[in-house]
């Protein structure tokens, strides 16, 4: 999972800016937007703005194919652990290497139109090449600004990239917590919401997508990778020591992030700032008859109306004992309060079912590329859905295989039959495909017709 993500609300996958409820740390600076109501367009704003109804008007005829709410059940159907047969989904794809013939060239210059034609030229990309299940909803989800003080710390870190267009990078950690005072250092955010600038935003997509798309105004989607937070502020090597040479340094550590966690939470409850319902999370489908909640109140969503997700990917290489003394005691409140969860990611779990199964509202776990397949089918059963990661090595040799993608892929439906686990195949954290994205679009096309087999 791509570090700039973990302290985000969850990615949407439907007509949706990639980025989440906006805060300070953003330094949005709202004057930059040209004001709309009660003025008039410039011939440029007005030719954006066009650009984008264009665009929006395509994604709406697609949205309206009868083809949505048959994957939508597939979806509910899968979740609900009664498969009808694997879903497919492919998330986290590098743009940079995507484009073919202009039709991702942003034309739109003004920062907000921009954004909302770059989501709308990936959503049309998305299914005109490699659609698989994923599913268009006619609506545009605008979030919300949440002004957000953090939880004490900012990450310091030095990159480096080997592609100057590619997101993705290395990472090294500046360790910033070495002592027990500098953990008192951290503390639950303050959340505000920004009513004039959340207002702003909302009259502006009015304006645009009145008549061609529903406008929903997205509150925030907490999730909480306690570790995947924690090696941004002390690196990874110390924590590794740490977990023997300094345990209840770790475990107060640990407590105190938890506990500022739980308090953002009751906040974003009482102050009605939670965003329901979801169609996505963690990369794959959402899509459920459980949720929301009885009782479900709209303007004030509980976490018990939502999804979330937790993951651990530093400890990838630590004892299912020493995962389990060092994570349950702290996911485990934090799962109690949502209605339905998402465990892990890149880290392998195949040995670690027993510690999920103590997890509570967990539907589905991760099995990345490095689990052994046969142990983890058989430790899920038909208890949750076996969430597949299938390497996306296999998309970035200097030649392209669609046999060992093939035989890869079978070899988890396989073993997914045997012993009744509900599968979905999530190919994501792409980090490249050699900028030829008909591999991509011949994984999307060779992973549908082998779980229709």
């Amino acid at each position: 999972m791509k570090a700039n993500q973990l302290l985000q609300s969850d990615t949407q996958f439907s007509v949706a800016w990639k980025t989440t409820c906006k805060t300070v740390e953003e330094k949005e600076n709202p004057a930059k937007a040209p004001a709309i109501s009660g003025k008039k367009f410039t011939l440029q704003l007005m030719r954006e703005t066009n650009i984008v109804r264009e665009l929006a008007r395509k994604v709406a005829g697609i949205a309206a194919l009868p083809i949505h709410q048959k994957t939508i059940a597939l979806w509910k159907a899968n979740n609900a652990k009664k498969p009808v047969r694997p879903m497919v989904i492919i998330d986290q794809i590098p743009w940079h290497e995507m484009d073919v013939d202009g039709e991702l060239e942003p034309q739109c210059n003004d920062p907000f139109l921009r954004k909302l034609e770059i989501e709308l030229r990936r959503t049309l990309y998305r299914w005109n090449h490699m659609p698989a299940d994923f599913v268009i909803e006619p609506a545009i989800r605008i979030p919300k600004t949440i002004r957000n003080t953090g939880f004490g710390f900012a990450c310091k870190e030095i990159t480096s990239a080997l592609d100057e267009k590619n997101d993705v990078v290395g990472h090294a950690y500046i360790d910033q917590i070495m002592t027990d005072a500098d953990i008192e250092k951290i503390h639950a955010p303050e959340l505000v919401l920004d009513e004039a600038a959340t207002a702003r935003d909302e009259a502006r997509s009015h304006e645009v997508f009145d008549g061609i798309l529903d406008v929903r105004m997205e509150g925030m989607i907490p999730t909480y990778a306690m570790w995947d937070i924690i090696v941004q502020w002390r690196n990874p090597e110390a924590i590794l020591y740490d977990l023997a040479d300094r345990p209840e340094f770790l475990h107060s550590l640990a407590r105190r992030l938890t506990d500022a966690h739980l308090a953002m939470l009751d906040s974003l409850e009482k102050q009605g700032l939670l965003g329901a319902p979801q169609s996505w999370i963690h990369c794959t489908g959402a899509f459920t008859d459980e949720l929301p909640a009885p009782g479900f109140d709209a303007n004030h969503p509980k976490a018990k109306d939502l999804w979330t997700y937790g993951m651990s990917q530093i400890f990838s290489s630590v004892s299912p004992h020493m995962h389990e003394e060092f994570e349950l005691p702290y996911l485990k409140p934090w799962f109690e309060r949502f209605g339905m969860g998402y465990y892990g990611c890149c880290e392998p779990l195949d040995q670690k079912l027993p510690m999920i199964r103590k997890l509570p509202n967990i539907r589905k776990v991760s099995m990345s590329p490095w689990v052994d397949i046969k142990r983890g089918a058989e430790g899920i059963g038909s208890d949750y859905v076996f969430s597949r990661k299938p390497s996306p090595a296999l998309l970035a040799g200097d030649q392209w295989d669609p046999s060992a993608v093939a035989s890869d892929l079978r070899a988890t439906r396989d073993a997914c039959r045997r012993h009744g686990c509900p599968l979905e195949f999530i190919l994501k954290d792409i980090s490249t495909v050699r900028y030829q994205p008909q591999r991509l679009w011949e994984w999307a096309a060779l992973a549908s017709e082998i779980v229709s087999e």
